[in-house]
């Protein structure tokens, strides 16, 4: 290899360099911002699920229609993933954990909603029929979105389209671990809720060091228990979504961080391999062309 092509590979290893730890500083971040949002808003999921046990209890809960358990012919699957790479095994371990749970069902029985355009193009490539895409290219969660993701499988759950709602998505627990989960959105499953819920708190880090508040035990409710319920089943699960995607985002943010960091330390590596090789070929040069000299003079000399 010549020497100008080696010293063109170290300036471009060089720019990569900078770019990555530019990546790097920004996911870092978002990934605190993100992170940030899930544990200030995890009293507020604490004390939702907390009121609605203490005012329901568990048989007045289980006669609601979003509860009401039966045979599974047809399923609905919450895929959440992001719209762009760079991320690691991020997306694939999400969908390694999709493709798991519909091991036992056909693509007949499956309705895909992708939250992200990298499982929409895995499930679209492979035939399932995809009810709805969301693109996740915002560095923020919009309410919007998950009140339309909520009120469309809360609907067509009521209405029978599909028996079971499953969501999937990668689980923050710590900045260089992100662990990817399967949750029962409906028929509602108050341990599979109270798992998401304490689930938000990460295992390690300022965050992870938050207490949460516990709610009242007594309430006065107004109107009928029914209407409570009808109206907080519904939010509850919106709650749930909202907070799968916030876990999402700050995973795919702090994936990011370490692959960009992992990217740096190569890119450093590298153009320390290319640097010493560039000192060898240039030193046998010159030990070359200061041989040919000595050689010619010897040369001339007799």
């Amino acid at each position: 290899m010549a020497l100008k092509d080696i010293k063109a590979k170290i300036l471009a290893t060089k720019r990569m360099n900078t770019v990555t730890r530019a990546m790097e500083a920004v996911s870092a971040a978002k990934m605190r911002k993100t992170q940030q949002q899930a544990i200030a808003g995890r009293p507020y999921a604490r004390a939702a699920l907390s009121i609605l046990t203490r005012i329901a209890g568990t048989d007045q809960v289980k006669r609601h229609p979003l509860a009401m358990s039966r045979p599974v012919k047809r399923i609905a699957l919450l895929v959440i993933t992001s719209d762009r790479g760079l991320a690691g095994s991020l997306n694939s371990s999400v969908l390694k954990k999709a493709g798991e749970a519909l091991n036992d069902c056909t693509k007949d029985q499956v309705v895909i909603y992708a939250y992200g355009r990298k499982g929409y193009e895995h499930f679209m490539h492979r035939g399932y029929t995809i009810a709805k895409m969301y693109e996740n290219k915002a560095d923020e969660v919009s309410l919007e979105t998950m009140e339309e993701i909520s009120r469309e499988l809360n609907e067509r759950f009521l209405a029978g389209d599909f028996d079971k709602v499953l969501a999937v998505y990668s689980n923050f627990h710590s900045t260089f671990e992100q662990v990817p989960t399967m949750r029962r959105l409906l028929p509602l499953s108050f341990p599979a809720l109270t798992e998401i819920v304490e689930g938000i708190r990460p295992a390690k880090g300022k965050w992870s060091r938050e207490t949460m508040t516990e709610a009242p035990s007594v309430y006065n409710v107004e109107s009928t228990r029914d209407d409570v319920l009808n109206m907080l089943i519904p939010r509850l699960i919106g709650i749930s979504i909202y907070y799968m995607l916030i876990e999402a985002k700050a995973s795919e943010h702090s994936a990011r961080m370490v692959a960009m960091k992992n990217a740096s330390d190569k890119s450093k590596e590298r153009t320390r391999d290319f640097t010493r090789l560039y000192n060898k070929l240039r030193q046998a040069a010159i030990t070359r062309e200061v041989s040919e000299i000595v050689g010619g003079r010897e040369a001339l000399a007799t």
